[in-house]
């Protein structure tokens, strides 16, 4: 958990007080020129729509603010799905003082700014700009002091002439593809950098020694790079100012046998964070770290707890020692971490070891508000945790909480994923101030106590995944329920939906999947809905709901009952997979969120059948969609309403009883990947729209009576025989079989549309080998997944790294395309 507090760089973020004087004529007409050079989309444009020449004073246009004599100085164009390259004629407003672009679609270079002298900040985060920075980009900006250029397709070296800009406060190359080493540089006298992030890019080599000479810094973001070296934790004595210090995710080491001296304090320092870092010669002499309010150590191959930590833990407020190799029994000293500092809300992560059980005697305090033992090998009755812990009502917390938080302490416990047997205790319904309870994978049995959601409205998350629990769900949700996130996945329930789920109008996710549900399907789940599993349950009957769920992006009802007609599903109403195609890449995961109180601390996750493989999507991307309706009873014809489903990337309706042709309007799903309508009785020819879909990877036609030749050119001159076997009336590649009346070569593509179909078979050949490449690895090691913990857990992690790279990659190449054919458009 990182800290990133810059309360001495809030008055850089001030904003500029203007005049809004009368626009100036070449300022109205350079804005309208930017207008016309911008390609944006009109329906989500809040601004850029409304400039127009019957507007007199260009100075009341949303996103623009200009001085005193109607010089524009300020262009606020964020999140406008402004498309393209960004036009040279945005440097003729010589006047500008703030920029800012941000969460657009700009592509191509970054032009140069130096006509725009008076530039105090520049905001480019979040588009698709490519290329390489020099001292072409920023020259002749006395006073840029905020560059904010993120989470964008930046690559090459980091310049070095970047750090001594005289006026640079905050500089922001995170998330980009920059590569190679970061030089030392002489000119830090010049500096005034306060805020470095060059977090998650691709930078190797040592960190340099120059970074601990800009004595102005006061937050360093290394984190998630390739750097390497040892790194001398007593560099950090040159920085009176430090804040936050984060080298995780690195191939450092990380030498701490020089910061023993009591002479040295850390005056400021909120977060020290060094993940995956070989620590070594950390100091038993704690007098260094006597303002130390943030410890993580994660993923550092440590084997036990570091002595220096039980000598400081009474001003620590968050200890993460989770991801290490550490056994035996949680010490009892540990629980008094925090109470010291008089203040409640405090943290402690010590999962992924391997502790056994706690030390005895211990009093876990009721002023830790987060605790997470999830991952290790924890063993006995669940009543691990005292009651005295779980209800807090009888406390007065209220006389030492800030007065900017709310009066009553909630909880974060995780037990998850150890070796705790029995029933759920009936303490746990005193536990009303209960934010997360995650015991998912553990062998608890018995039912689930039916005061436990009576007395819980405070509850947000509730997972009891993959145990041995039974009985019905108790019918006792409060009116007043906040559940974001209900798993009772993979247990042996019974029985039917409570009604009273329907007052959990925050309901995001809620996976019953694989019980024994004996019910129709329950239609008065709340609006809120995201993803919904139902899978492996005896659900029955005709889906017939007259609610709408506008937020639906992944429903799994798989392998039950349910028939009747698909006509009756109404697909229109789940504008969640109906995303236009420009619409914002979101890199956000679903998750437990109250108020901004614990931001990703607990992330959901769900488990998709893929060609017959089951793959846990241990993040769930917000733009990730996916529908399986497959193995139920449905008939009739698949309706082209499904084809508004534009966002949509897998869809599985196999195994059911479905008639009549494949609907064209599967032409409109463009970000289409997985596709599976086997074991069906569809008949007629597949349509050449279908052909089309680019970004196919994977598709299972097979077991159908569909007839004719297998359209050619795309994909599917990347299907294997697999795809289509089963149907007795199919001709053509990639089965052996010759139709009489069809073509075998390309037909009449012309030069450039043969060298467009190559390109593309190029590009989903990747996704293919991919593919492959996965299922192969999946199975040269399922004895690891089956009997080592901590490799199924890393697996699992690197598996959801590469479907988001998928399709990050299939969102790019497809955003490029269009612009590409857009532009060719223009021209013609």
């Amino acid at each position: 958990m990182a800290i990133s507090s810059l309360p001495h760089l809030f008055f850089f973020y001030i904003v500029v007080i203007s005049v809004h004087g009368k626009c100036l004529d070449d300022q109205k007409t350079l804005l309208l020129e930017l207008k016309s050079q911008f390609i944006f989309n009109s329906s989500r444009s809040l601004k850029l729509v409304g400039w127009n020449n019957q507007t007199n004073d260009c100075c009341n246009w949303d996103g623009v603010e200009c001085d005193d004599a109607g010089h524009v100085i300020r262009l606020l164009l964020q999140d406008e799905a402004i498309s393209g390259g960004i036009p040279p004629t945005l440097g003729n407003l010589t006047n500008l003082v703030y920029l800012d672009l941000s969460r657009n679609f700009f592509t191509g270079l970054i032009p140069s700014f130096n006509m725009s002298k008076k530039l105090t900040t520049i905001d480019l985060s979040y588009n698709s700009l490519l290329g390489s920075l020099s001292n072409f980009h920023f020259e002749g900006l006395p006073n840029l002091a905020l560059l904010f250029l993120a989470s964008n397709l930046l690559s090459g070296s980091i310049p070095s002439f970047l750090f001594g800009l005289p006026s640079l406060q905050s500089l922001d190359l995170s998330n980009n593809q920059f590569s190679g080493q970061v030089h030392e540089f002489s000119f830090v006298n010049k500096s005034n950098l306060v805020d470095l992030d060059l977090s998650n890019n691709l930078l190797e080599g040592p960190i340099p020694h120059s970074f601990f000479k800009l004595h102005s810094l006061g937050i360093i973001r290394l984190s998630n790079n390739s750097f390497n070296g040892t790194f001398q934790m007593e560099n950090i004595r040159s920085l009176p100012n430090l804040e936050s210090l984060e080298l995780s995710y690195n191939n450092l080491s990380v030498d701490a046998t020089n910061m023993g001296s009591s002479s040295y304090r850390f005056p400021q320092l909120l977060a020290l964070i060094m993940d995956s870092c070989n620590l070594y010669g950390l100091p038993v002499n704690s007098s260094a770290f006597t303002k130390l309010d943030v410890l993580s150590l994660v993923s550092c191959n440590l084997y036990n707890i570091p002595p220096f930590i039980k000598t400081i833990s009474l001003t620590l407020k968050y200890l993460d020692l989770s991801r290490n190799w550490i056994s035996g029994e949680i010490p009892s000293w540990i629980w008094e971490i925090g109470t010291g500092t008089g203040i409640p809300y405090i943290a402690l992560n010590l999962s992924c070891n391997m502790f056994v059980d706690l030390q005895k005697p211990y009093n876990i305090p009721t002023s830790l508000w987060i605790l997470d033992l999830h991952s290790n090998m924890l063993r006995g009755e669940l009543p691990l945790i005292p009651s005295n812990y779980l209800d807090c009502s009888n406390n007065n917390f209220d006389k030492v909480i800030p007065p900017d938080i709310e009066n009553v302490p909630r909880r974060y416990l995780s037990l998850a994923n150890n070796s705790l047997r029995g029933a759920i205790p009936i303490s746990l319904c005193n536990a009303k101030n209960l934010l997360v309870l995650d015991l998912s994978l553990n062998h608890l049995s018995g039912d689930i106590p039916h005061c436990l959601f009576e007395n819980m409205s405070e509850l947000g998350v509730l997972s009891l995944e993959s145990n041995n629990i039974s009985g019905d769900i108790p019918d006792t949700f409060p009116v007043n329920c906040s559940l974001q996130t209900l798993d009772l996945s993979n247990n042996n329930f019974g029985g039917r939906i409570p009604n009273s789920v329907g007052y959990c109008k925050q309901l995001q996710v809620m996976n019953v999947g694989n019980n024994k549900f004996d019910d129709s399907f329950p239609c008065m789940l709340p609006l809120s809905l995201r993803v919904l599993v139902l899978r492996s349950n005896r659900f029955r009957g005709e889906i017939r709901c007259h609610e709408n769920w506008p937020s639906l992006q992944i429903i799994d009802i798989a392998s039950n009952n349910f028939s009747g007609n698909l006509h009756l599903v109404n697909f229109s109403s789940w504008r969640g997979m109906m995303q236009e195609s420009g619409a914002q890449l979101n890199r956000n995961h679903l998750g437990y969120t109250r108020d901004n109180y614990l931001p990703n601390y607990y992330l959901d996750e769900v488990t998709l059948i893929i060609k017959g493989l089951g793959l846990t999507l241990t993040k769930i991307r917000a733009d990730f969609t996916s529908i399986d309706l497959s193995c139920n009873n449905f008939h009739g014809e698949i309706p082209d309403a499904i084809g508004d489903l534009r966002s949509l990337y897998l869809l599985n309706l196999s195994h059911n009883s479905l008639t009549g042709n494949i609907t064209k309007s599967f032409g409109n799903m463009t970000q289409l990947g997985s596709l599976d309508l086997s074991m069906n009785q569809l008949t007629g020819m597949i349509p050449e729209e279908l052909a089309r879909l680019t970004f196919l990877s994977v598709l299972n036609l097979s077991y159908n009576k569909l007839v004719g030749v297998i359209p050619k050119g795309r994909q599917f001159q990347t299907f294997s025989d697999d795809s289509f076997q089963g149907n007795s009336g199919l001709c053509g590649f990639p089965l052996n079989i010759s139709c009489s009346s069809a073509d075998d070569d390309d037909g009449d593509l012309s030069p450039q549309e043969d060298e467009n179909v190559q390109s593309k078979k190029e590009i989903e050949w990747e996704y293919v080998s991919a593919a492959l490449g996965y299922v192969v690895g999946l199975g040269s090691i399922v004895w690891l997944l089956l009997f080592w913990r901590s490799f199924r857990e890393k697996y699992y992690g690197k598996i959801e790294e590469v479907v988001e790279d998928i399709i990050d990659a299939r969102n790019q190449r497809r955003r490029r395309a269009r612009i590409v054919v857009r532009n060719q458009g223009r021209r013609k």
